[in-house]
């Protein structure tokens, strides 16, 4: 039996990337997905700044992202693969549409999206007026978003603010100097975030959300459990060779594991939230998957069943 360790992770502390590298790259990965997604007539979302940010990175990326699947016609595996990809992706993004949707109609006008990515909202939700939207990214991640939609003419129908700065550094007081009022009700979105954390990280993480959230605020988390069992691991390893067919296929290095930092000890986000003053409401990703006509195919059924989309609303102030 091969141990989780055997994919030793990549990261250290006060690491950085470009839009191509590390971290960064999932960002193209997750935004690939949305761009197929939105190709199909029956998408359950509408992206239309997606292929514009994958294609820009370069013709591996225009190719993942492309709605022509005849790149991959005479591979089954990895078709099943990159369509598995692309429903969980567009059911992530429905859900955390929805969760936006309905925090604006409770007169919600603040908005912070930790690890923003590429991460379009910002320019194509239907925002009321007097909405502002702040983005916390790597620099460089940020940078090249702004860029490319700037070149191409893309305006934000929010006043996004773009705030350069790594969460694990002081990015409160980077937020406040932005403009952000603590006093106000905000909607935050911790979206493909967490497992890039370490466990303290993530805590510390909650913890200043928590501090910096007055009455009314909302926070929409995606959670994975870090299950170390050997049944876990077997479902660990046989992921990692599918992705690793992926990887030679698409010609794409992203190897996930090296980048994320698993760890059984991490506190489960859903309880961490309800024992700090947060009304959660939460659904496993597999049942929203139904719900919404994408059933997780069998062979990816346990590692959906990881994850968890989850909302919660702060009652009362906790400072």
């Amino acid at each position: 039996m091969t141990d989780l360790h055997e994919a030793p992770s990549i990261r250290a502390d006060g690491d950085s990337w470009d839009i191509t590298e590390s971290v960064g790259a999932t960002a193209l990965g997750v935004a690939a997905a949305r761009a197929v997604e939105t190709a199909r007539e029956d998408a359950l979302i509408r992206d239309d700044y997606a292929y514009l940010l994958v294609a820009s990175a370069g013709p591996q990326w225009a190719q993942m992202a492309s709605s022509d699947p005849a790149w991959i016609a005479n591979d089954d595996e990895f078709r099943a693969l990159h369509e598995m990809s692309r429903d969980y992706q567009a059911v992530r993004t429905h859900y955390f549409d929805d969760y936006f949707l309905a925090a604006m109609r409770a007169g919600i006008r603040q908005v912070v999206i930790l690890a923003a990515g590429l991460d379009s909202r910002a320019y194509r939700l239907d925002w009321p007026a007097g909405t502002t939207v702040f983005e916390i990214d790597q620099p460089k991640v940020l940078e090249y978003k702004t860029s490319t939609l700037d070149a191409h003419g893309a305006q934000p129908r929010a006043h996004r603010i773009p705030v350069a700065v790594d969460l694990r550094d002081d990015w409160p007081a980077a937020l406040a100097d932005a403009g952000f009022d603590a006093s106000q009700p905000t909607a935050w979105l911790a979206e493909g975030l967490l497992p890039y954390l370490p466990p303290d990280a993530q805590d510390r993480l909650f913890d200043l959300v928590t501090a910096h959230s007055a009455a009314g605020s909302r926070i929409a988390v995606e959670s994975f459990s870090m299950d170390l069992s050997e049944q876990a691991e077997e479902h660990r390893i046989a992921r990692r060779e599918r992705t690793a067919r992926m990887r030679k296929r698409s010609g794409i290095d992203i190897d996930v594991d090296t980048l994320t930092y698993a760890d059984g000890n991490r506190a489960d986000a859903g309880s961490w939230l309800a024992d700090h003053g947060w009304r959660v409401d939460a659904v496993p990703s597999e049942v929203d998957m139904t719900r919404l006509g994408r059933p997780a195919p069998d062979y990816e059924a346990e590692e959906i069943a990881s994850s968890v989309l989850l909302n919660a609303e702060l009652a009362e102030e906790t400072r």
